[in-house]
């Protein structure tokens, strides 16, 4: 009897020691908060952007940036995760001071309460200039820090085109940016930042232990970067060759942003990892392929001033002729509004003539052309101004005289859009400005592009799908807050020497600088 009540507390107590080892064993899942604020901002653009342009999202609607989060992606169920703010303002001018802190205070807030924190995702474009303020980006993640603490890991995503300062890359543990322009690879890039960040907190290595962080003194535009073409495509596919495990997890390379007048805007290369000698060789790598092949990076495609691209097009049969109207492209930056091109465009005998060819503009906003517009109706007449109101700089409000072909509301960015047509020119009138780059944004507007001959679009370089229909295809260098030819800009605050503004500069010191962990910021 002695015996078997013995026998009988061994097996409770057993019992008892496997269910805490079991419970012991079965970890919580780390909490993890999103946050960002993204833009590219111009400061050589007269725009203002406020706080409403940012059509900021809080909570769980944060999650529609982002369909990796789906229930059965196999990510969404690592992590408790903890959206607060997210806004992403289309590109334009400079940022006010007061939405700026705005929409800090209210992400700051919402972190607070969102505390106890592991990880957080910081997802940001990394070109926002705001007003008396430089570095928007690694001001806002140094006041996170303060928040968060320096324990919790942060894995940063970017855009190529954004700027990377030591206060943004030590506040960092994880930081990458898309491998592509166009960016077709942004949620794949996104999701890179993530899954990072839940690898190393899930193997319990948190922080990699160096960041290679090295200036590159360059600074060109995207239109001659463009990872479709040599020496970018190349440059950019060498980036998963350097990477090795947890030795260097993983590298990036940013191309910067040459529409603002900062210290910071410069190109930089990084890599970070647990290996010492590998993370700094890999970024040197890189940083020197880049350097060495700086002077072959040039327009991806055939460049001309406005003249010669519009006697290209109209001796051209292959349709449409699209010509990228570069200076004030609303996607990079520019006011979106500037009428410059159109002025010229209707200067031209070919578009008055009867048999003349056809021309689609896309597009100039003018709220009180479509409030008028509105007035009159589909098929009447109207003589009204457009554009200029806030980039006057180079030519007046334009004169558009015809007839009014469609007008559909209720667009998420445009709000109302009008289309006029004068003589052979079918222009695009919008309530607020906005990027015309799909098929739909013309089908929308009972525009077929396609049968157009000449198809003249405030962008740069082409996105999928004007890439894939256009029938031939030059950039014009048109004036504008995102001038593509830089000399004609009045850089006053980036570092010099920098190429191509001093063509013949030296070779630069392309060592690499370590930037201390985030556990080590004197708060």
């Amino acid at each position: 009897m002695k015996k078997s009540f013995i026998f009988i507390c061994f097996i409770a107590l057993l019992a008892i020691t496997t269910s805490c080892n079991s419970s012991s064993s079965k970890k919580e899942l780390p909490r993890i908060a999103i946050a960002g604020i993204a833009i590219e901002s111009s400061t050589f653009s007269p725009a203002i952007t406020n706080e409403e342009d940012f059509k900021a999202r809080e909570g769980d609607s944060v999650f529609t940036y982002y369909p990796f989060f789906a229930p059965d992606s196999g990510i969404n169920n690592r992590a408790t995760w903890l959206p607060t703010l997210r806004g992403h303002a289309m590109p334009g001018g400079i940022v006010t001071r007061e939405a700026y802190e705005s929409l800090v205070a209210k992400t700051l807030n919402m972190l607070e309460n969102s505390m106890p924190l592991d990880g957080l995702f910081f997802d940001i474009h990394g070109a926002m200039s705001v007003q008396g303020l430089d570095d928007p980006e690694g001001d806002f993640l140094a006041r996170i820090r303060k928040v968060i603490g320096t324990d919790v890991l942060v894995s940063t995503s970017m855009d190529l085109h954004g700027n990377v300062s030591p206060l943004l890359a030590q506040n960092t543990d994880l930081i990458t940016c898309y491998r592509m322009a166009p960016h077709e690879d942004a949620i794949e890039s996104k999701k890179r930042a993530v899954t990072n960040l839940l690898n190393r907190l899930e193997n319990g290595k948190g922080k990699p232990k160096y960041k290679a962080w090295i200036p590159v003194p360059i600074l060109l535009p995207g239109e001659k970067t463009s990872t479709r073409v040599e020496p970018g495509k190349s440059l950019y596919n060498e980036i998963p060759n350097v990477l090795n495990g947890d030795n260097v997890i993983d590298a990036a390379i940013w191309m910067s942003y040459p529409w603002a007048d900062e210290p910071r805007n410069h190109a930089v290369v990084m890599a970070y990892g647990d290996n010492k000698e590998e993370v700094s060789m890999a970024a040197e790598k890189l940083a020197r392929d880049f350097w060495n092949v700086r002077k072959e990076f040039k327009f991806v495609a055939p460049t001309a001033y406005l003249n010669e691209a519009l006697d290209k097009a109209i001796l051209s049969d292959k349709k449409p002729f699209i010509i990228s109207d570069m200076g004030d492209n609303p996607t990079a930056g520019g006011a979106g509004d500037v009428t410059w091109t159109l002025h010229e465009i209707f200067k031209r005998p070919e578009f008055k003539s009867v048999n003349g060819k056809s021309l689609i503009y896309a597009s100039i906003p003018g709220p009180e052309f479509v409030a008028k517009a509105k007035e009159v109706g589909i098929g009447g007449q109207i003589d009204a101004t457009a554009g200029a109101a806030i980039d006057n700089r180079f030519a007046p409000p334009v004169r558009l005289k015809g007839t009014i072909t469609t007008i559909k509301e209720g667009n998420i960015d445009a709000k109302t859009e009008v289309v006029v047509k004068c003589g052979n020119i079918s222009v695009i009138v919008t309530e607020r400005r906005k990027g015309y780059h799909y098929d739909k944004d013309f089908a929308d507007l009972n525009l077929n592009p396609r049968e157009a001959d000449i198809l003249v679009v405030k962008i740069g370089y082409l996105v999928p799908d004007l890439y894939n229909m256009k029938g031939d295809w030059i950039m014009a260098l048109t004036p504008g807050g995102v001038d593509q030819d830089l000399q004609r800009l009045p850089y006053k605050r980036v570092i010099r020497p920098i190429f191509p503004l001093d063509p013949d500069m030296t070779d630069p010191d392309l060592s690499t600088q370590f930037i201390p962990l985030s556990n080590e910021i004197n708060r």
